[in-house]
């Protein structure tokens, strides 16, 4: 896929079918890495240099995934963001993987992340798990509309039956 100056967003025709993939970390270096490799397999990446302090910001962006660093400088803000995330019924399904360097820190919190679905990848990370985590997530969040999708038609549909 040709790169274009498009500031991390797109081309237009793929907007609608690209999962839109927001990325949270404080490095300005790893977010050009996140957009070539995001890019590269046809997702639409959204970088933040900030974490988010107001839900609301998050629900504009409507993010397929969030790729979140857990640590910001010396503070957890990434905890705080994930924290957030899941409070809110708005963005509590979104899938999330944990991109941190700080894997001491996110140990004391791996019993959260997997009771969330919530994916850890370590860095110095291979390219390879990263996208393969990606993938998983969109996958397994897909599924789990399907799901919910079939579930809600089965009530009308076997009072149809009757």
């Amino acid at each position: 896929m040709a790169k274009s100056g498009n500031n991390g967003q797109a081309p237009e025709h793929e907007k609608s079918t690209a999962a839109r993939i927001l990325v949270i970390n404080d490095t300005q270096e790893i977010l050009d890495a996140f957009r070539d490799i995001l890019e590269e397999e046809g997702y639409e990446a959204l970088l933040y240099s900030y974490t988010f302090t107001n839900v609301q910001d998050i629900e504009q962006l409507k993010p397929d995934l969030i790729i979140l660093d857990y640590l910001f400088g010396t503070e957890k803000s990434g905890w705080q963001t994930l924290q957030l995330l899941k409070m809110h019924r708005s963005t509590a399904q979104i899938p999330v993987i944990v991109c941190t360097a700080a894997t001491r820190e996110v140990r004391e919190i791996e019993g959260y992340l997997s009771a969330h679905d919530i994916q850890l990848v370590a860095k110095p990370f291979d390219i390879d798990d990263l996208l393969d985590a990606v993938k998983r997530a969109l996958v397994a969040t897909t599924y789990s509309a399907k799901l919910m999708l079939d579930r809600a038609k089965a009530p009308g549909e076997q009072d149809g039956a009757e």
